[in-house]
């Protein structure tokens, strides 16, 4: 048995960079049909599009803000339009506004909240009624269908400064726990994925140079992530391999949530 998605559909959200480009890449090398959803990056996710499309895969870019439950609606009813049906959601958009607790205002609580929880709540919530309208798809898969969250190693681990991104990471962890516990029956699994340190574009300050090497004493492992990485976790999890894993959480993280501060004793 192989990792492949071959006849199936993934929705894809924030795709067009990052952790979802390389986890939407790799579906479509998998032989999954990618919906890769966006924001504002339309640039981005016509590249990923084309190059999903110059290896011989299908894909189409859709724009839509998962913060807001029409756009959210919208999204999933032009992957089933397009394609016949969904088999697989990624729910990957994020996004982070840091500030000390006393200086963040109610807005940047709000918006990030919005994305990183509600957005996957209404994605997560489209996808389970998509899988039961349409029933178990011919030759797609042995499950009724399956949704990974993107979380991060701060759904526990405090992060002082970003005290809403930690707050939405924790909150997906029991979103996806829940979702697990109250769908599984039906043969949707549910999983999660929590990356530590992952070097993409828009973390290259604090991946790079001096900061990277600071970064390192925080990794048992020895090295910063790459996107790669969490793709391939994505993978695993969406592929029949891991057909009976139900309500799990995937630490891709080189050992960053082993507290390395503490091997000698703290």
């Amino acid at each position: 048995m192989e990792c492949r998605l071959d006849g199936q559909v993934a929705v894809v959200t924030g795709a067009s960079s990052g952790l979802g480009r390389a986890v939407a890449l790799l579906y479509g090398q998998s032989g999954a049909a990618v919906v890769v959803n966006y924001h504002r990056d339309a640039e981005g996710a016509a590249e990923v599009v084309r190059q999903i499309g110059q290896a011989g895969g299908r894909a189409l870019a859709v724009q839509a803000d998962v913060a807001e439950e029409a756009a959210v609606e919208a999204l999933f009813d032009a992957a089933a339009r397009h394609f016949g049906g969904i088999d697989i959601l990624v729910a990957n958009s994020g996004l982070q506004q840091d500030a000390p607790v006393a200086k963040m205002t109610l807005e940047q609580w709000r918006r990030v909240i919005d994305v990183n929880l509600t957005g996957q709540f209404l994605c997560a919530r489209a996808a389970i009624r998509r899988f039961r309208a349409q029933g178990r798809r011919p030759g797609a898969a042995p499950s009724l269908g399956k949704i990974l969250c993107m979380s991060s190693v701060h759904e526990v681990i405090p992060w002082a400064g970003r005290v809403n991104y930690a707050a939405s990471k924790g909150g997906v962890a029991l979103l996806m726990r829940s979702l697990a516990q109250e769908v599984a029956a039906e043969g949707i699994r549910v999983n999660a994925i929590a990356p530590g340190a992952i070097r993409t574009p828009i973390n290259a300050e604090n991946t790079e140079g001096e900061a990277g090497e600071k970064l390192l004493s925080l990794i048992p492992y020895g090295r910063i992530g790459t996107p790669e990485d969490v793709a391939r976790a994505a993978l695993f999890l969406a592929s029949d391999m891991a057909d009976y894993v139900v309500g799990a959480t995937l630490f891709v993280d080189g050992g960053m949530t082993l507290y390395p501060a503490f091997r000698d004793n703290g």
